[in-house]
């Protein structure tokens, strides 16, 4: 009998952390944005600057993909290579500029604005003096662009034609714009510093399970006074 009421007990406590657990998921969310994107080695790595303070070397690739994410952690990579040489095979080197080599990837379907169809990647080879910014590179081949007062990246040769950093719910349903003081990334790269996990529990969710565990024991210590 003493078993069986400390099974319960501790099966009590288990289902008590999975439900925790359960409405931290059901909770997560998004943000709809453009991310930017530097090499590292042969693939991208989020860049942990906004494109308007890089200042790319002659020979740069940089890429933009858009897409719809928590932070940098699980953010979507651009879907083209970082190919300087194939990029601008065809745009030779000049006295007083560089080239940078761009990948600009607007996403899929899943991640678009209701009502709006993403166009499909494609590449470019700004030549540009060499003090500009990763930015002016961009804008060199890819305007109209749109960046909100918070200097987040809004839209690329006018993709998307509406919204800006917007909140997406976890089941992916567009929610409300995210206000300036929401957690959405401030500009292109900003979440890159949030130290985020992307999927995993938040901190709040932990302390919570936490709780709930030490209240579980402390109920099956008194099960076990009364019976002993």
């Amino acid at each position: 009998m003493r078993r069986a009421g400390r099974t319960t007990a501790l099966l009590v406590v288990l289902g008590a952390v999975l439900a925790v657990l359960g409405t931290g998921t059901a909770q997560a969310a998004g943000y709809r944005y453009w991310s930017f994107w530097e090499v590292s080695g042969s693939g991208w790595a989020y860049a942990t600057q906004g494109p308007s303070l890089v200042r790319p070397d002659d020979g740069s690739v940089q890429g933009f993909r858009f897409s719809v994410s928590a932070d940098s952690q699980d953010s979507a990579k651009p879907r083209r290579s970082p190919d300087f040489s194939k990029i601008c095979a065809h745009v030779p080197a000049q006295d007083g500029t560089k080239r940078v080599a761009l990948v600009i990837d607007p996403g899929t379907a899943a991640d678009a604005p209701e009502g709006e169809t993403p166009p499909p990647p494609r590449t470019a080879c700004a030549q540009v003096p060499k003090d500009a910014s990763s930015a002016e590179a961009l804008a060199s081949v890819a305007k109209p662009l749109r960046y909100g007062s918070d200097a987040l990246l809004c839209a690329i040769t006018g993709y998307p034609a509406t919204g800006c950093g917007e909140q997406v719910s976890g089941n992916g349903d567009s929610g409300r714009q995210a206000s300036a003081d929401a957690s959405a990334p401030t500009s292109a790269s900003a979440a890159a510093g949030s130290g985020g996990s992307g999927g995993g529990p938040s901190a709040g969710v932990l302390v919570g399970v936490g709780a709930v565990l030490l209240l579980g024991i402390a109920a099956v210590a008194q099960a076990r006074r009364r019976r002993g």
